[in-house]
């Protein structure tokens, strides 16, 4: 699995001008399962997620996790994170089928969810809007397969 972190003092997501999900301080992540995935890749990567270690402490170093400064998760799906860029058009046939990808999709949701984490999640397969004040900015690519 694949996911995008931006740390942010606030995010949310919408769907048809209606809010789905929205957190205050916490991780934006845009996850996207890749064909061939696990649970077991699902589970690592919510255990890294929670436990990156990506907020400031007292002396100002990035040295804090989500699980330490007690933030929250918005989870967005995002297929595009599987793209293959060889030519000008992407292609996603590296992503995990829709029914195969909603299925890791809410296992990682709820997996970060077990580690005690606060979640808000966006609606898989929707045309969504995403709004974000990225804190830093930091944004950090983590993939299961570099485990």
């Amino acid at each position: 699995m694949r996911a995008l972190v931006q740390r942010v003092s606030e995010a949310n997501v919408t769907v048809d001008g209606e809010i789905a999900g929205e957190i205050g301080a916490g991780l934006l992540v845009l996850v996207c399962a890749m064909r061939g995935d696990t649970q077991a890749q699902s589970e690592w990567l919510a255990r890294k997620l929670v436990n990156l270690r990506i907020f400031a402490d007292d002396a100002g170093r990035m040295n804090r996790s989500l699980a330490d400064i007690g933030g929250a998760a918005l989870i967005v799906s995002q297929f595009t994170l599987a793209a293959e860029t060889k030519g000008n058009r992407p292609g996603f046939s590296a992503a995990a089928p829709p029914d195969e990808g909603r299925r890791l999709y809410e296992h990682f949701s709820e997996q970060v969810r077990s580690h005690g984490v606060p979640v808000a999640n966006g609606i898989f397969g929707a045309d969504m809007k995403v709004g974000l004040v990225n804190d830093g900015p930091v944004t950090i690519w983590l993939d299961s397969e570099a485990r």
